[in-house]
């Protein structure tokens, strides 16, 4: 049996190098060809070894009805959802706190009626801390599936992991892109994932999410999804100093084509169950969920004018609403908790002002993009984006869904007002050092809507430089 070419220079044309090619295979198949004893033999060793294999395997649970499990609508139903996994205007919790219940009520329904967990869960050993334990945990009078252990419980939905953020990423995607559905092609069953760490570190977790992310959009076969949680992001994780504050970091998240991932930002608890069963409704493999540390108090939206809670579900609403028939003092966009909680304590004074804002809490700019045309244009226009202001938590660069160009840049108020790093201290007094305190707030709102006048002439005066140039 001779090869054609060997050691030999490639040839130069395509169709020679293929000719050469197309050779050498039949070279090598003749070899079958010439033996059919040999083809005999492995044939029927295949078809021996393949009688072995089991119609099921001993701990399979994810068949029969557990594969129903991605066609239950509750899951993405937030009227399905148990009132107590609501707080009452005037209590106080954390919005991560609000992960813990929806994880927990998630996973325990998956049990009761499915006798499988939907997502397998992993902490960069920060389970508790982030709240993603909730995954584990009893929901009422449900039993939840407790931590995985190799040698007690090997149902645990909660893997043991360390301060390995890369690795967690890529065990969740991972699990994420196994799909054992008799019908891969067309359904997903398998488990969804989780993971989560300090906002901080999000740009950690990117390497994996980026290929998920990939695979989902270049693979046949359907894959599920993945919950990438930054938590404690923002200038409210304080006391853990000046390193752990995702300001800028959290800006990862957004590394993705447009429709491949849907970042949410809930600013208060109430919203995480809202925004979490709207993300998860959409055919987007990745949901980055936006968290912080502190417990605010949940506002009593019908006494403030506020739209309700479930709004969030919009990606954007209205906190308030100018009077048409005034000329409006500006549009004023607000993302995060502290900055959002601020901004709500001080409604009063603003609206004792007669400022004649609109005023948007910005919770998620791709589920605000799902939104028909009229309620984006009633929400954030083309022109409310050029001449509005942003409120944030994190670095105005990260605002440019929503406040873009000169005059954003000129009034926003935004952790990196003064293009530097965050120092260490309370809560207070690194929000204060952030100027996103109550008074900042109110001091930078008047003085933006104050200086309309200034700021529509400097809009138009760049337009006419344009006529000018042309």
């Amino acid at each position: 049996m001779e090869y054609a070419g060997v050691d030999a220079e490639a040839p130069e044309d395509a169709a020679e190098r293929s000719a050469q090619a197309r050779h050498n295979l039949e070279v090598a198949t003749s070899v079958l060809r010439a033996n059919t004893e040999v083809v005999d033999a492995v044939s029927d060793r295949l078809v021996e070894v393949a009688g072995l294999v089991p119609e099921r395997v001993e701990g399979f649970h994810l068949g029969g009805r557990g594969a129903e499990i991605f066609d239950d609508p509750r899951f993405t139903d937030v009227s399905a959802y148990p009132p107590s996994m609501f707080k009452a205007p005037g209590e106080k919790a954390a919005n991560r706190a609000a992960l813990a219940s929806w994880g927990a009520w998630v996973n325990a329904t998956a049990r009761a009626d499915y006798d499988r967990p939907l997502f397998i869960v992993c902490s960069a050993d920060l389970a508790e801390s982030t709240n993603i334990a909730g995954f584990a945990k009893d929901w009422e009078d449900l039993p939840g599936w407790g931590w995985y252990n190799r040698e007690t419980n090997l149902r645990g939905s909660l893997l043991p992991q360390q301060i390995t953020e890369f690795t967690n990423s890529g065990l969740t995607v991972g699990l994420a892109s196994v799909n054992l559905s008799d019908d891969p092609m067309n359904s997903f069953n398998g488990f969804w994932g989780a993971c989560s760490t300090y906002g901080s570190f999000s740009y950690l977790k990117y390497g994996p999410m980026r290929l998920f992310s990939q695979l989902a959009q270049d693979c046949q076969l359907k894959v599920g999804k993945v919950i990438w949680v930054a938590g404690h992001s923002g200038p409210e994780t304080a006391e853990d100093s000046r390193t752990h504050f995702g300001i800028y970091e959290t800006g990862v998240t957004q590394l993705f084509p447009d429709g491949h991932v849907i970042d949410l930002h809930p600013w208060e608890h109430n919203e995480v169950p809202v925004v979490l069963a709207a993300a998860l409704a959409q055919p987007v493999p990745i949901v980055a969920l936006h968290l912080t540390r502190p417990a605010i108090e949940i506002p009593d939206r019908a006494a403030l004018g506020m739209a309700s809670h479930l709004e969030a579900a919009r990606g954007a609403y209205l906190i308030r609403e100018p009077d048409p028939a005034r000329p409006r003092g500006g549009t004023v966009y607000v993302q995060g908790t502290a900055t959002t909680a601020n901004l709500v304590k001080v409604l009063p004074e603003l609206d004792a002002a007669d400022l004649n804002l609109k005023i948007v809490a910005c919770i998620s700019p791709q589920l605000f993009h799902l939104q028909d045309q009229a309620y984006r244009d009633r929400i954030c226009s083309e022109a409310d984006r050029l001449d509005g202001m942003a409120v944030t938590n994190r670095a105005y660069k990260l605002m440019h869904d929503f406040v873009t160009g000169p005059i954003g840049e000129t009034y926003s108020l935004s952790s990196d007002w003064d293009r530097r790093w965050r120092t260490g201290g309370t809560v207070e007094e690194v929000i204060d050092e952030a100027h996103l305190g109550p008074q900042h707030i109110i001091d930078g709102i008047t003085r933006y809507a104050n200086e309309r006048e200034a700021r529509h002439a400097r809009l138009r005066s760049l337009t006419a430089t344009l006529d000018a140039d042309a």
